[in-house]
């Protein structure tokens, strides 16, 4: 299906099973590189052959999204996920195809919106107002004990280092739902999915922040010594640190993490 015929399919369906959270994961395997374009229920066959080896009952996410920015419903609705362990009893478990550490594949624009508007579409279905309690990532729970660590102890990366900036707490809560807030505020807008250029650390003890690239810009805010900005444009030796407000600070004082 396209979004919009997912869309038209959930709001019209009635489901019995009581959902609190959404999870989002990447596939790693299969990834952009066995995409074909025609391929999407050959793939979808192959990852549920690979579920039923592992012991599962046939598929294990709900939904699936696809670089073309198609969208599949796998498992029904009312049978719990088995995709987070310590998370699936009230969970829908949406797996998006791809490789998104850092490095891997780069999400297309189709595939990104896909996600933000099933993201907002499954929010607005099941009343859920989207927060990092609502929207999880498989990252955020240890894998031995399904206890919520927020990506310490035995963890995977997914959905992918480079999702939507970071799998973090902080990333989700800085990109990722702003998006889903965006797109769940003004249906009929697409949101922008701007693509982050760096995930960065400031090195001194108090930063400024300019209303633009340059000193002789105005002083907005300063940043302490430690604080975790993502990049979304640089201009000469300055970085905006906003994915939509003109908020600058000088590049000598970040460090890459």
């Amino acid at each position: 299906m396209n979004i919009a015929e997912f869309e038209e399919w959930l709001m019209q369906n009635h489901f019995s099973r009581v959902i609190k959270l959404i999870q989002n994961h990447h596939t790693y395997i299969p990834n952009y590189s066995h995409f074909k374009s025609i391929n999407h229920f050959g793939l979808l066959q192959g990852m549920e052959n690979s579920h039923l080896q592992r012991g599962f009952s046939e598929i294990a996410q709900n939904i699936t999204t696809f670089p073309d920015g198609k969208i599949a419903v796998c498992r029904s609705f009312d049978k719990i996920p088995a995709g987070i362990k310590g998370a699936n009893q009230y969970g829908i478990y949406i797996d998006n195809l791809g490789n998104f550490d850092t490095g891997g594949d780069t999400m297309s624009v189709e595939q990104k919106l896909t996600i933000v508007k099933a993201n907002a579409l499954l929010a607005t279905k099941f009343g859920l107002t989207p927060t990092t309690d609502t929207l999880v990532y498989h990252h955020w729970y240890d894998l031995n004990s399904g206890l919520r660590t927020g990506g310490s102890g035995v963890t995977k990366s997914c959905p992918g280092t480079n999702f939507f900036g970071g799998n973090t707490v902080n990333d989700a809560k800085q990109i990722f739902i702003p998006l889903i807030l965006a797109a769940m505020q003004n249906p009929d807008v697409v949101p922008p999915v701007e693509e982050v250029l760096g995930t960065y650390e400031v090195t001194t003890y108090g930063l400024n922040v300019r209303s633009g690239p340059g000193v002789d810009n105005p002083v907005m805010k300063v940043l302490r010594k430690g604080t975790v900005v993502h990049v979304y444009e640089e201009e000469i030796n300055w970085c905006r640190i906003h994915k939509t407000e003109a908020l600058w600070v000088s590049r000598n004082y970040l460090k890459a993490v």
